[in-house]
């Protein structure tokens, strides 16, 4: 089968933008190979509280199985615990140019304004090709702010098998294909996409929230003057946010909604996709406090590792060979 890497940072809380790719997520898991990372070594790129690291490392992975991540089918751990993520990073750092990462676009919205950066905000892109490059993987599922990082990856691969012979597995853009696009947009201003970081805790809805708090952040959702409920990404997006998730959530097309409404308000809209977010949270909800309290989810990781070791250690070795490094 065909290998899919991804990984989500255990940092904020997981919102309804992540979870409609996580969802794919559970969708390649019954014909790909499917390796699926909580990548909290990006994480520390930025300063971290040790303690609620360590939790929302658990928690993540918890809401992976919550949302219906088979262990049986798909490789699941944390980063940190195979080491030849950062083996392969500094393997790769030595393959890499300052210009090519100067250019990346995510590292200049995160320094910006700051007097202090780290090294590591600045070699993220690198790491991020040697999560991937580790495993042989075929797709990368990503979203605009990821495309520039998967390209340095691919170049990197190219380069490396240019110099030292066929090495690494070039991965391709997965992109998912949705009616209409599935971009979760800020519920206060939906030019924007929604974000683990904006202060304003009604941009967002996350897969923990409450059922009132989902309905407030649901019914302050920013729409329009024109109270016609239609799809129109420049001149409605705020109702087109909401539409987009409303068919998310109830597999509705977009166009089906848009009629069933045809005579309503945003009133109508809102109240009900306050019912049909509501109803699907507190499935995974419920999911996600049973797999907690079993302690199963740290089977899950332990078992993860393992294979992630092992796959892992046969793409190092064959790099470590390459390049003139000892392996026995």
């Amino acid at each position: 089968m065909k290998r899919v890497f991804s990984g989500v940072q255990p940092t904020g809380q997981i919102h309804l933008g992540n979870y409609i790719t996580m969802k794919n997520f559970v969708k390649q898991q019954e014909d790909k190979d499917c390796i699926y990372c909580v990548v909290n070594m990006h994480s520390i790129t930025l300063p971290q509280d040790p303690v609620i690291l360590r939790d929302r490392t658990v928690e993540l992975a918890a809401l992976y199985l919550a949302i219906g991540i088979d262990p049986k089918k798909v490789t699941l751990f944390v980063q940190s615990q195979v080491s030849a993520h950062a083996e392969l990073a500094w393997i790769l750092n030595c393959f890499s140019y300052m210009g090519e990462l100067n250019r990346m676009t995510q590292f200049k919205d995160k320094s910006a304004g700051k007097d202090v950066v780290t090294t590591g905000l600045f070699t993220y892109p690198v790491l991020m090709a040697a999560d991937i490059l580790l495993y042989d993987t075929h797709y990368v599922p990503v979203g605009n702010d990821q495309k520039q990082h998967l390209e340095l990856a691919r170049d990197i691969a190219i380069r490396f098998n240019n110099k030292f012979g066929e090495t690494f597995v070039v991965p391709e853009p997965m992109i998912a294909k949705v009616e209409d696009g599935a971009r979760i947009m800020a519920f206060d201003d939906p030019n924007q996409k929604m974000s683990k970081s904006n202060p304003n805790e009604f941009s967002k809805i996350t897969l923990l929230d409450t059922p009132s708090k989902v309905k407030k952040s649901i019914m302050r959702a920013t729409t329009d003057s024109d109270m016609t409920i239609k799809y129109d990404l420049i001149n409605k997006p705020g109702v087109s946010n909401l539409l987009t998730i409303y068919s998310q959530f109830s597999g509705m097309r977009i166009s089906e909604i848009e009629s069933k409404y045809e005579n309503e308000g945003y009133g109508s809209l809102k109240k009900d996709l306050v019912e049909i977010v509501n109803q699907e949270l507190s499935k995974i909800q419920t999911e996600y406090n049973r797999i907690l309290e079993s302690g199963e989810v740290l089977d899950v990781l332990k078992a993860g590792r393992e294979r992630a070791h092992e796959l892992s250690t046969v793409v190092l070795d064959r790099v470590k060979n390459k390049i003139g490094f000892l392996t026995f």
